[in-house]
């Protein structure tokens, strides 16, 4: 078996006993009327003598996550969804039969407790058990001195110990909740309409990245899983759906890291007749919106840096960022032979041939983004790396595009939606044959989405939000893997 064999073996023995004694050790019917949440919220604040007058009785049901064991009487800590709570179970109040099957339960085990409150001496909120029932037996015993999983790799394997012994964990993914529910809460306000778009699509589109590959076998076809929503909620767009939004999982055939996960939750929205000025606006109200509810103040730290997200945000242009950090003239930037150098020679991997786009876009993220700590939007991106983009009308080499720095991670990317269709169709042939058969394996020419841009898209502007980066710099979490239930993970070895 494992190294917690004699222990499991002892509880093993322990079940043969039980079931000789006819005890159900997997019951349903006990029926858990409060949390331990109820009674904390309604009687913590009580003295020894108030709480001898409460002659009401509760129900409630837990796991036992401690037990001190004193003969003839026992405390316990249960948890349940809502926390954690003291119980006394004494021999002379819950009766002989009962206390002799409380004895043979162990830490793990849930509980059915019955019972009256009182505070001990050290003034603790406790429960007095009148009565009490084993509801599951646990097989394996919980990680040594419960609260101290901590080895990352077993963490995120077994989610369910993580969750368990780990109450910050529980309490990040409490607070990820919580943000959807807000993020949603947002924009319906604002009359936006939550869509749900395939997630099986016969052409990636939306993004530029490696798709996952799946076969159909009823309809002989080859399907990916989406890398974006976005092609489908353009549609949306088009067809009289003014202000739509999808909070959507995508796939991405990529490598992983503290900031990437294959799998990875994104909120995809598009407003008709605004600019991608407009969604900045609205972009700095959601997120002070969520931050606020969230947290109740615009000030939160993360990773050791204080961050202030008072609105107004700094904007910056990709040529103002890479001029202020990078030291280097704008016209270096603006030829592509000394942008190329100035690429390699800080460290750079770029060879001949890459779009010039594609450089500055580099240099942008190895220079820049590790500056971006306070909330920055950078804007005006170059068309040639930005093909869904509309272009801006003084500049045609750059579009009228943003992304969001918080922390010195991206966080959103919006921009004013190009709905000329034959701009569009010009643009996806020149990304294809730049791709050459590299991020964009499964990529085609989407005829089915330029037929339905032929019909007429009205100005709009677009954008996407990372929920795992954001739930990231909200929880103060240093890697994606600790705001993903479960991440993607290699295989363990024998």
């Amino acid at each position: 078996m494992d190294e917690l064999q004699p222990l499991m073996v002892q509880r093993l023995r322990k079940i043969d006993e039980l079931k000789k004694e006819g005890i159900n050790l997997f019951p349903n019917d006990f029926r858990a009327e409060k949390t331990s949440g109820d009674l904390v919220n309604r009687f913590g604040q009580a003295t020894p003598d108030e709480l001898k007058m409460v002659k009401e009785s509760f129900s409630l049901a837990g796991r036992i996550m401690a037990m001190r064991d004193f003969g003839k009487a026992a405390f316990i800590h249960i948890q349940d969804r809502m926390g954690k709570i003291q119980v006394y179970v004494r021999s002379e109040r819950v009766g002989e039969k009962s206390f002799s099957l409380f004895k043979k339960m162990d830490i793990g085990d849930f509980i059915g407790i019955t019972g009256t409150l009182f505070r001990t001496k050290t003034g603790e909120l406790t429960l007095d058990a009148e009565s009490n029932r084993l509801l599951t037996k646990c097989l394996r015993p919980l990680p040594e001195k419960w609260h101290g999983l901590r080895d990352v790799e077993t963490r995120y394997r077994q989610r369910y110990l993580d969750l368990l012994v780990n109450p910050m964990v529980k309490e990040i993914f409490i607070k990820r909740t919580r943000i959807i529910q807000l993020i949603r809460q947002f924009l319906d306000e604002r009359d936006f309409l939550e869509v749900e778009t395939p997630m099986m699509q016969p052409i990636p589109g939306g993004a530029t990245a490696r798709p996952f590959k799946t076969y159909h076998n009823a309809l002989d076809m080859d399907l990916y899983l989406r890398v974006a929503p976005e092609l489908y909620l353009k549609r949306l767009v088009i067809g009289g759906l003014e202000r739509v939004y999808e909070v959507n999982r995508n796939f991405r055939n990529e490598g992983i890291s503290t900031q990437h996960n294959p799998e990875f939750t994104m909120l995809e929205l598009y407003q008709s007749y605004a600019t991608f000025e407009d969604l900045m606006a609205l972009t700095e109200e959601m997120v002070c919106f969520i931050v606020q509810n969230l947290l109740g103040d615009l000030q939160l730290e993360y990773q050791g840096e204080r961050i202030d997200l008072s609105p107004p945000w700094r904007r910056l242009t990709v040529e103002e960022a890479i001029v202020q950090w990078g030291e280097v003239d704008p016209k270096t930037l603006g030829n592509y032979d000394r942008a190329l150098k100035y690429a390699q020679r800080t460290g750079i991997p770029l060879e001949r041939g890459i779009p010039h786009g594609k450089i500055i876009t580099e240099i942008l993220g190895a220079i820049v983004e590790p500056h971006l700590i306070q909330p920055t939007f950078i804007t005006h991106y170059p068309t040639d790396v930005s093909p869904l983009s509309r272009r801006n009308r003084a500049h045609p080499d750059l579009v009228d595009r943003f992304e969001l720095y918080v922390a010195g991670k991206e966080v959103a990317n919006g921009f004013s939606e190009l709905n000329d269709p034959v701009d569009q169709r010009e643009r996806f042939i020149k990304q294809l044959e730049h791709d050459n058969g590299g991020e964009m394996e499964g990529h085609r020419l989407d005829e089915d989405f330029l037929h339905a841009l032929e019909y007429g898209m009205p100005p709009a502007a677009g954008e996407g939000i990372g929920i795992d980066r954001l739930v990231m710099v909200l929880t103060d979490s240093p890697s994606i893997r600790e705001v993903i239930l479960f991440p993607l993970l290699r295989p363990q070895r024998e």
